[in-house]
């Protein structure tokens, strides 16, 4: 499905050769569309800027949101994901991904009221998504070696600013701020593979909820022994400095709060199973699963927060529990969306089926078309170093845009004598509103090619 909420760690038709360079750069067959795509590429506009920072880009600065951000050789945003920030797709009124968060906003608004009446989580949705490297990793207690940090799993604008991996970038901040309960929603960045349920660019909702001693324990009779903390030791199921007494009802309150929120978007008699998991900044951690249509499927990741996490912040009398949900994924399972790039839709037939009085209205999206595909392949040996998958695909999606579907690697071959490797890529491409000439399709397809030699330093097969 798409991709996980907090970052852890078809059939396809015959290959179909195009026409000749000479002969597609003068098809009459090319649309008006593709003419823009291939004009841009021509003036640079659609430059690829790889994992390897490219020695063709004269450009010393990074401009994005207002702000100017200096490359160094960790920038590795590209040109499309750069045309994408800004979107807040979240804050489109009757987008799929406007009704999930205002649904899950509702809820946590009607469950959570103080004495006078007043929400008890308040929401962020529209903070920045450039974030420093410290926000995204450092405070979260991710430590230096782990995987997540790597430049090939995500977009960095330089060597101290990114564009934010998750909503969990901005949990320290809040909590420093003095909140106690909060949720915050927005556009998050990962380089991935190319299918239709991963997209480099999702939504993701954090929720955080603190206690203190008082509060945890109001409803607990002879509360007067009962603390937050002790100097103990580690399990799996419990942080040393948190006595199993205030983990226990942590994990009970957290539990129950979102399985009342999945059962308000599902409906009742769903069942809900949780999973055992590991996160850097929660401990115990969890997964939820649902049983939808006879199959178990994660919706979302949890657990109590890292006390050392709520310390830092300034928070150290209080203990407390976070989620973070992916929209994208919810709206998919929800409204019957089968391919993640309709989010980014701008057709009419897309968006009026969201157009509801009530934000709770059962939605089943009716595809409104379902045009054919044309898929090409590519092979090319790899350079001795250096090569990764993301920065191919980075550059398909850099290319292409939204015209191409999915991206498969259906060959590797290893030279037996000279141990050189090559890689063969199936690119499925499907337009979400027409149908693809092949002509059109080679003009793309051409210009991957000739730009992974030039951006990648692959040697071409074809």
């Amino acid at each position: 499905m798409t991709q996980p909420c907090w970052k852890k760690y078809s059939t396809v038709s015959p290959r179909t050769s195009g026409p000749s360079k000479s002969t597609f750069l003068h098809s009459s067959e090319t649309s008006g569309f593709l003419r823009m795509w291939m004009s841009r590429i021509k003036h640079g506009c659609l430059r690829t800027i790889t994992s390897k920072t490219s020695t063709t880009d004269v450009c010393s600065q990074v401009e994005l949101l207002g702000s100017q951000f200096p490359r160094d050789d960790y920038t590795n945003v590209t040109s499309k994901i750069l045309s994408l920030v800004g979107k807040n797709l979240h804050n489109q009124k009757y987008h799929p991904l406007w009704l999930i968060k205002e649904r899950i906003k509702e809820h946590f608004y009607r469950e959570f009221v103080g004495r006078f009446g007043n929400p008890l989580f308040s929401v962020y949705d529209n903070l920045s998504p450039i974030v420093t490297i410290e926000q995204n990793f450092d405070t979260l207690l991710i430590p230096l070696d782990h995987p997540s940090r790597r430049k090939g799993d995500n977009y960095y604008l330089n060597k101290t600013h990114m564009l934010r991996a998750h909503t969990s970038a901005h949990q320290w901040d809040l909590m420093h701020s003095g909140l106690d309960a909060f949720l915050v929603v927005g556009d998050v960045y990962r380089r991935d593979e190319i299918d239709k349920s991963h997209y480099p660019v999702f939504h993701q909702m954090e929720g955080v909820c603190l206690f203190s001693n008082h509060e945890l324990f109001a409803k607990v009779d002879n509360n007067d022994t009962c603390q937050l903390f002790e100097n103990s030791f580690r399990t799996p199921n419990k942080q040393e400095s948190h006595t199993l007494e205030a983990m226990k009802l942590v994990e009970h309150h957290l539990k129950q709060t979102l399985s009342k929120l999945i059962t308000h978007l599902f409906g009742e008699g769903l069942e809900i199973r949780w999973v055992d998991c590991y996160f850097p900044f929660t401990h115990p951690s969890f997964e939820m699963e649902i049983k939808f249509q006879g199959e178990w499927m994660e919706v979302l990741g949890c657990g109590v927060m890292e006390q050392e996490l709520v310390n830092s912040a300034g928070a150290q009398d209080k203990i407390g529990w976070a989620f973070g949900l992916g929209l994208e994924r919810l709206a998919m399972i929800l409204y019957s969306i089968s391919d993640i790039r309709l989010f980014w839709s701008e057709s009419e037939l897309f968006l009026k089926q969201f157009h509801v009085s009530d934000i709770n209205q059962t939605i089943h999206f009716q595809a409104f078309s379902k045009f054919p595909y044309l898929s090409n392949d590519i092979s090319f040996w790899l350079p001795s170093e250096g090569y990764l998958e993301n920065d191919f695909y980075d550059l398909v999606r850099n290319v292409a845009g939204d015209i191409v579907e999915e991206v498969s690697l259906i060959d590797q071959f290893t030279h037996p004598k000279t141990k050189r490797v090559s890689h063969c890529y199936r690119i499925k491409y499907r337009h979400m509103e027409r149908t693809l000439t092949q002509a059109e399709v080679s003009l793309v397809h051409n210009k991957i090619g000739s730009l992974a030699i030039e951006e990648l330093g692959v040697e071409g097969r074809f």
